[in-house]
């Protein structure tokens, strides 16, 4: 299975999500991956937005949130 990766990178999409998801900062991200400018991380997550648009639900569990 092919996951979503920022552009010219190994980098996935959920990883970057997982990261802000656990708390890290943009900046925390672009500073450990130097190719990456501020803009991807936050294209990265615009693309997750877009992506769980739509007609599906996705219940969380009370550990998930």
């Amino acid at each position: 299975i092919e996951k979503p990766v920022i552009a010219g990178t190994r980098i996935t999409v959920e990883s970057i999500l997982d990261r802000i998801g656990a708390g890290e900062t943009v900046e925390t991200i672009v500073t450990e991956h130097p190719r990456l400018t501020r803009e991807l991380p936050l294209e990265a997550v615009r693309f997750g937005a877009k992506a769980l648009r739509g007609n599906v639900v996705y219940p969380l569990a009370g550990n998930d949130v």
